[in-house]
Formats: C-alpha cells, sequence, structure tokens
C-alpha cells in the first residue's frame, strides 16, 4: 500500500513545461523522483526550470517543441525518449488564451477577432491532440502509459468573455474520454487518459482579467473568489496531489475521466 502512489523511476514529458503550472508540475514530479522532459517552445524557459530541477538533484532535460507542428513535435518526443529512454507519461499542459479571443468591454462577441479565435482553438485542442498523437504511439507500442490533458473549469460551465478559450477546453475534455476509449479499445488496457480541469489560478495568460496594475482584484476577479467556497485563487503545487494520483498505479482502473481541482467552484450555485 505504501508504494501505491509512487511514481519514481517514470518518465514524463510535460509540454508547456516552461509555464508557471506546468513548471511547477514538473519540478514537484521531478522531487517525487521522476525523469522529465521539459517540451517548450520557449527552450529558454525551459532549461531554467530544467536548472532548478537538476540544482536540486533531480534529473530533468529541455527540449524545444511547437505543439502546432507536427515536425517539431516528433522530433522533441524523439529527442525526448533518445534522453530519458522511454515515455511512461504524456501531460499535455500547453495551452492559453488571447486577449482578441475574448469579449472584454468594451469589444463584444461581434468583434471578436477570428484569427485570435482560431489561434486560441489550434493552441488548445491541436496542441492536446498532436503531441498524443505522437506519443501515444510510443504507449501503444510498449502497451502501457498515462496521457494527462489539461481542461479547465471553463469546459464544464463557459464562462462569460472568454467564448473561444472555453468551447477549446470543453473539446480537450472531450477528447480526453474519446482518446481514452480509442487507446483501450484498439491497443492497450494498460494505457489511460485523464484530464485536471484547474480552478483559477494566475498565470500570464488570465491575469489582465483577474487583476488591475496594482496587484488588486479586478470586478472580475472577486467574482470568482466570492464564487469559490474556499475563498482563493488556487496555489500551483495544489495540483500535484492530483497529478502524481493520475500518473501513479492508485489510479490503474482510473481512465477517461476529467478532475477538477478548483476549490469547490464547480460545485457552487452561487447562493
Amino acid at each position: 500500500m505504501s508504494n501505491l502512489f509512487n511514481i519514481e523511476g517514470k518518465c514524463v514529458a510535460i509540454t508547456g513545461g516552461a509555464g508557471v503550472l506546468c513548471g511547477q508540475m514538473a519540478k514537484s514530479l521531478a522531487e517525487a523522483g521522476a525523469a522529465v522532459a521539459i517540451l517548450d517552445y520557449n527552450l529558454k524557459g525551459a532549461a531554467a526550470v530544467c536548472d532548478e530541477i537538476t540544482l536540486a538533484g533531480g534529473k530533468a532535460v529541455a527540449v524545444e517543441c511547437n505543439v502546432l507542428d507536427k515536425d517539431s513535435v516528433a522530433n522533441a518526443v524523439d529527442q525526448t525518449i533518445a534522453q530519458l529512454g522511454r515515455i511512461d507519461v504524456l501531460i499535455n499542459g500547453a495551452g492559453g488564451n488571447k486577449r482578441e479571443a475574448t469579449c472584454v468591454p468594451p469589444e463584444t462577441f461581434f468583434d471578436m477577432d477570428p484569427e485570435a479565435v482560431k489561434w486560441v482553438f489550434e493552441l488548445n485542442c491541436l496542441g492536446t491532440i498532436m503531441p498524443s498523437q505522437a506519443v501515444g504511439k510510443h504507449l501503444a507500442e510498449r502497451g502501457c502509459g498515462s496521457i494527462i490533458n489539461v481542461s479547465s473549469m471553463s469546459a464544464f460551465t463557459p464562462l462569460t468573455r472568454i467564448a473561444a478559450y472555453s468551447a477549446a477546453k470543453a473539446a480537450v475534455s472531450n477528447f480526453t474520454q474519446w482518446l481514452a476509449v480509442n487507446l483501450a479499445q484498439n491497443h492497450s488496457t494498460d494505457i489511460r487518459v485523464n484530464a485536471i480541469a484547474p480552478g483559477f489560478f494566475l498565470t500570464e495568460q488570465n491575469r489582465f482579467l483577474l487583476t488591475n496594475e496594482d496587484g488588486s482584484p479586478t470586478e472580475r476577479g472577486q467574482q470568482i473568489i466570492d464564487h469559490t467556497p474556499m475563498g482563493r485563487y488556487g496555489q500551483a503545487d495544489e495540483l500535484i496531489g492530483t497529478l502524481i494520483w493520475l500518473i501513479s498505479d492508485a489510479a490503474r482502473f482510473v481512465t477517461g475521466i476529467v478532475v477538477p481541482v478548483d476549490g469547490g467552484f464547480d460545485a457552487f450555485s452561487g447562493v
């Protein structure tokens, strides 16, 4: 029983690994004994996270990867396998929003830039599918492994103003279920696919919506806190317990689910 949540020796590839949330995932998983490949188009940022991990005694490699370029994804997967020996777990963390794809006053839904909407869909949805194809093939050949996608609370109930992002993350949740069934039925029942849906964590992508220049909550930010029963934003390390559970043998009969980590936001009707 003591080894149920053990992930020591797992080889984990994380897209978007230079970001706030995924960077914390990488550092925490390395601390728990996993070998981590930090895949990001920002190689300098990935290398900085990698340096933190190695200085702390962990094992990590930085790999340049554009999740919207098939050749770049394939090359990144090959590099990761060459350096770590294999991939046991893929975390699809690359994603984000763009201001031009939101309905922030004075702009309205009718003003949303179609190119910005396309960018949001491609980054979040296609940017999850293509790494899943490349790593999924490797897992299918090995007959085991795990893919963990990063969805959002806005995939459950769309939030005002972020039409494109909410729809794109809903697609990620749907794809998570689809891929879980496909890989189990057609390749191996020892390949699992799940997703984490973070609640509200401050990142560079949403900071402009949730905080003022002085760091105080915007009206929207205060509404979110008021509708989160735990009364605050999440901290990046509060995703780690759920992540380790999904990676470990403790979740070996769990596939096709989306787990909210949201301080109770999804449970609260507002009344």
